[in-house]
């Protein structure tokens, strides 16, 4: 599936109006018009590489005539000096280009390289690793892209795409059994309820309801591996909360199904590429 939606699209346009603005009068004060060049995309640093159809995308629409040369393909694992793509053409849009390309490159590569971190660490293990909605405003299909592309899955994309019931809610309708008992008189018949908990007290009403997911918030190891014992494969058991490169696998040891984690996309550091651009 191509990630050049109209909402990437869309995306690229206001990243473009927002990097460029009037123009870009360095280049456009230094290079003459006609002056052809070469620039090639280079990793710095180990990476798991995701986004190169959004980057090839910056350069063709600065001008579609671009020759863009793949030299690597998403989910890639590279090294510091390999080589991901070049670029031939008239030296301009291949200079106007160049950060934002970087940008969707770099951001997007890093939320896949942590994402196949987290994975690398519970191999061996029957659990899935999930993101979340903490993604950054209007970047959701990129970034949740990139973390399929680290070996991640998704979660719901959007409000609309499932039943979580939060501790918010609960907090408003009168506890599990009740926020269960009235989601289910309102959602399409086939639809799965999942719902965050705290304590084991809310596990038990969440399977006396039966809800068909239930999310562990913040819980400790030995309540986790006590949560998924009770439940004893009567419902899905998805981990959350204060979960990190420390702990990750002892809490895949305690047999849950899922771990979800939102520092897959709102705190993977930017991996490091570069651009070098020389005349042809």
């Amino acid at each position: 599936m191509s990630l050049l939606t109209s909402h990437t699209l869309k995306l690229l346009e206001i990243s473009l109006i927002e990097d460029i603005g009037s123009g870009d009068i360095t280049t456009d004060s230094l290079i003459p018009s006609g002056l052809m060049a070469k620039g090639t995309i280079i990793a710095k640093s180990e990476l798991v590489l995701a986004g190169l159809e959004v980057a090839q995308a910056v350069f063709h629409r600065l001008d579609p005539s671009l020759s863009f040369r793949a030299l690597s393909k998403d989910s890639s694992r590279l090294k510091r000096g390999d080589r991901i793509a070049a670029i031939q053409g008239k030296a301009r849009p291949i200079l106007t280009g160049e950060r934002l390309a970087l940008n969707f490159l770099q951001r997007l590569s890093g939320i896949a390289t942590l994402t196949a971190e987290y994975v690398r660490q519970v191999q061996g293990y029957k659990v899935e690793i999930l993101d979340t909605r903490k993604t950054t405003p209007g970047w959701r299909q990129l970034e949740k892209y990139a973390v399929t592309v680290g070996g991640g899955k998704n979660h719901r994309f959007n409000l609309s795409q499932g039943v979580l019931i939060k501790n918010n809610h609960l907090a408003l309708v009168g506890g599990v059994r009740e926020a269960i008992r009235i989601a289910r008189q309102n959602i399409p018949p086939l639809m799965k309820i999942e719902v965050e908990v705290r304590d084991l007290a809310q596990v038990k009403e969440a399977i006396e309801a039966s809800a068909e997911v239930i999310m562990l918030d913040n819980m400790s190891g030995q309540e986790m591996t006590e949560a998924v014992k009770y439940i004893a494969g009567r419902a899905w058991v998805e981990a959350s909360g204060a979960i990190n490169a420390d702990n990750i696998r002892a809490v895949a040891q305690t047999g849950i199904n899922f771990i979800s984690l939102g520092r897959l996309t709102h705190s993977a550091p930017a991996v490091d590429i570069h651009m070098l651009v020389e005349k042809t």
